[in-house]
């Protein structure tokens, strides 16, 4: 568990943002005349809490009210459009002059490229108590590795091979556990399930490139993906979890969502007497349960993005249903009719669904 005194920056924005609210509801109370603290206690609250923030800002540079709250969001924007294009910038410089350097020195350009940018996102980390600019340059240096990689592979013709994810991924992963950049841990992952796919596609005897065509190679990483915040906590990386359980549920859900009408891409398909008709009813059923199934486990756990992502999903292939039924036997007036009225009946399940919710968690100690 990490030590309180030592938050980290997710802890120490969620601590300020506790702080404001109760600043709020403590300044209504007493307006209201419910509770006033006598102004000993009051000047000890303030300053302890003015502490807190003070030690806070200047350490991890977080939002202390709703006007910086807005403006990092805009910074978080513009972080993810300057590393993009930072790192595309990277990637045409190098073949905008590839033709004039020697084979020595296009080999030598690569390596130092990788580890210049590696180092000089260290040296950033250091001084950037906010993580923006730490971003941009890891975002700069995994381009830069993978763009080491392909070109290497190119001057020593090596075969494209799908075990290039392995160190593009593990890179990553590091940058993403050592400076807690969430859109490289999304990186890593892709990585991930794509070696995963590949391997599983050349075990059933697909091209590694053509794994996609089987959507149920993407159905063993799943399980991978929701195994790991389930062993490893990321009490230090606080929106990590998340995450690997997106793109878990990604994982089967929208393979199950192709399946449902694309019956010939499982395969099922390859055993005699086994029609597509039959694997895609199949699979759309399973989109229901599954998709039903990870709201369940998402309100026990309390998990509001698997709740999210299987409401969407649910929604989804409830949708292609009904314009699988209706399309063309409807009047279209009364198939958006019917559409809006499901969109009701949903609100109505998920309100039901809510104030149970909400009756369990008053109950519980």
């Amino acid at each position: 568990m990490a030590n309180p005194t030592t938050p980290q920056r997710s802890e120490a924005q969620q601590r300020a943002d506790e702080i404001a609210i109760f600043r709020a509801e403590l300044a209504r109370l007493e307006g209201e005349g419910v509770l006033t603290l006598d102004p000993a206690q009051a000047q000890a609250v303030r300053e302890h809490h003015d502490v807190l923030l003070a030690s806070f800002a200047g350490r991890f540079d977080i939002d202390r009210n709703l006007q910086a709250r807005q403006l990092s969001l805009g910074m978080r924007v513009a972080s993810f459009l300057g590393a993009l294009a930072l790192a595309a910038s990277v990637f045409f410089l190098f073949y905008q002059f590839w033709g004039y350097f020697g084979e020595t020195a296009q080999v030598a350009i690569l390596l130092g490229a990788a580890l210049a940018s590696l180092g000089l996102t260290v040296a950033i980390q250091n001084r950037d108590a906010s993580g923006y600019f730490t971003k941009l340059a890891a975002m700069v240096a995994f381009a830069c590795f993978v763009l080491n990689l392909v070109m290497l592979g190119q001057i020593f013709n090596i075969t494209p091979t799908d075990r290039a994810l392995i160190p593009w991924g593990a890179l990553a992963f590091l940058l993403a556990y050592a400076f807690d950049l969430r859109l490289l841990l999304a990186a890593g992952i892709c990585c991930v399930i794509a070696f995963t796919a590949a391997r599983v596609g050349e075990w059933g005897g697909i091209y590694w490139l053509h794994s996609g065509e089987r959507p149920e190679n993407f159905f063993p990483v799943a399980a991978l993906l929701f195994a790991v915040p389930a062993v490893f906590a990321h009490r230090r990386q606080g929106g990590f979890a998340p995450i690997y359980r997106i793109f878990g549920l990604l994982c089967v859900l929208v393979p199950v969502l192709v399946l449902g009408h694309w019956g010939w891409g499982s395969y099922l398909a390859d055993f005699e007497g086994v029609s597509t008709r039959t694997i895609e009813g199949g699979y759309e059923v399973a989109g229901f349960l599954a998709s039903a199934v990870a709201i369940w486990i998402g309100a026990r756990r309390q998990w509001p993005d698997t709740i999210n992502t299987g409401i969407t999903f649910f929604v989804i292939f409830l949708y292609t249903k009904f314009f699988d039924w209706w399309w063309e036997l409807m009047p279209k007036y009364l198939f958006f009719l019917v559409l809006g009225l499901a969109a009701i009946l949903i609100l109505l399940v998920l309100k039901r669904l809510r104030r149970a919710g909400a009756m369990g968690g008053e109950g519980a100690p």
